[in-house]
């Protein structure tokens, strides 16, 4: 493989590498290095001071290296300027580090494969929800879901988009106009779990820098507009042994006992969930009843009201759906599965499926039948993550980072004076 990359950079004459990772917001960061310096990323990391990125190490101890993973080769070409580009496990002292989001992911698949077996994998895809805004900040065009030519005017984008995904190595599986106005969707083949988490961080950077090459913005932000639809990333997730489907059940269309646990393992750690799965305060705008987004825990069949929706295949998946494209892929991907381990290990028994349309009810009917709610507020989703050992744990060292960073966020958001309160409050 690495002599693959050799030949692939004299041949495109490829002159600067760049180098990526994430923060634990999900940030893109990256450096670019001359093609020269390959060998010595390779062998000794590119070396960076990590006490300047969020989540990572104090002054004290802010040397880190980045160390590309050669899978994650791909060639960015964009306005004819080729770059090499890898995505990099970030290291200390020659060790991996603990709070890099990635490595977060690979612990706790690396925990899974010592509870269910060496063979375990654990599948992932995802919808990723954006908008396409104009000069003016607003929506691109007024189509709506499954819209075409004229009404869609970005169907060229997200082609590109497509194009520049699948030259990058992304097993892209399809895209088009969501329900909202100038709402788009791209959504991703299931795959392991880290090969997910990596398309979706490179997905997001191609689709960001085409809009631009339009003139247009592309934005993952949660809910942009008060009375249009929001961005979530549904989840499509199961888990396999290399030979079968460990969701499956016996009969057909029915769920193996696998993942009835595994539901009711994130249903229980649902609440702490959001805190990573839905990490801005702009994310509880979105979990409204009667936008799509789920607000209620609860699972049902084909029920997309349903926190966890079981899609009707005879390859049976469960599609997580409060997500929303402004989380760390790579956090979120890991307290989900440790939940549903958390599920598994104690043979947690989920409840009774909902097979009704959850948001024709009131709060008081949700509650009188038993059905708990999600957190409304970023700050209620924090005090959740803070009691849940298991979701924290999860988390590894990147947790008393990724608190550190929200609870600021929520400082900021409770100091800020809106336009709103400023114009109701005036005259009192």
């Amino acid at each position: 493989m690495t002599e693959r990359i050799y030949e692939i950079i004299e041949k495109e004459e490829i002159k600067f590498l760049r180098l990526q990772f994430v923060d634990v917001n999900g940030i893109v960061k990256s450096l670019a290095v001359p093609s020269k310096s390959l060998e010595t990323a390779l062998t000794e990391g590119i070396g960076f001071d990590g006490s300047s990125i969020e989540g990572f190490s104090r002054i004290s101890e802010s040397d880190m290296n980045l160390k590309p993973d050669i899978n994650t080769f791909s060639v960015f070409n964009f306005n004819g300027r080729k770059e090499g580009r890898f995505i990099c496990d970030v290291y200390m002292d020659d060790e991996p580090f603990e709070g890099d989001p990635r490595y977060v992911l690979k612990r706790n698949i690396e925990e899974m494969k010592k509870i269910l077996g060496k063979n375990t994998v654990f599948n992932v895809g995802t919808e990723l929800e954006f908008f396409l805004l104009n000069e003016e900040m607003k929506q691109h065009d007024n189509g709506s879901y499954f819209d075409f030519a004229p009404v869609d005017l970005a169907h060229d984008i997200r082609k590109r988009s497509a194009l520049f995904m699948i030259d990058s190595g992304i097993d892209y599986e399809a895209s088009h106009h969501e329900v909202g106005k100038g709402q788009h969707e791209i959504d991703f083949r299931f795959s392991d779990a880290l090969n997910t988490a990596d398309s979706v961080v490179t997905s997001k950077i191609i689709i960001k820098i085409v809009a631009n090459m339009h003139n247009l913005t592309a934005t993952f932000m949660p809910k942009p507009f008060q009375d249009d639809y929001g961005n979530g990333m549904h989840i499509h997730l199961n888990l396999s042994d290399g030979k079968k489907n460990l969701f499956n059940g016996d009969k057909e269309f029915e769920l193996s006992d696998t993942a009835l646990f595994f539901i009711a393992g994130i249903l229980k750690h649902s609440k702490a969930i959001c805190a990573v799965s839905n990490p801005t305060v702009n994310s509880y705008k979105r979990l409204i009843p009667g936008y799509e987004a789920p607000a209620y825990i609860s699972w049902g069949r084909g029920n997309r009201s349903s926190l966890i929706r079981v899609p009707k295949s005879k390859n049976k998946r469960i599609e997580f759906r409060v997500p929303d494209a402004s989380c760390n892929p790579y956090l979120t991907f890991s307290v989900i599965l440790k939940a549903g381990l958390d599920g598994i290990i104690n043979r947690i028994e989920p409840p009774d499926p909902v097979n009704y349309n959850l948001y024709d009810l009131t709060v008081e009917e949700i509650k009188e039948r038993g059905i708990g709610l999600l957190p409304s507020t970023l700050k209620d989703a924090l005090k959740e993550l803070k009691k849940d050992p298991v979701v924290r744990e999860a988390l590894l060292r990147s947790y008393d980072a990724f608190m550190r960073a929200k609870w600021k966020e929520w400082d900021e958001y409770r100091l800020y004076v809106t336009r709103w309160e400023f114009e109701k409050y005036l005259n009192i």
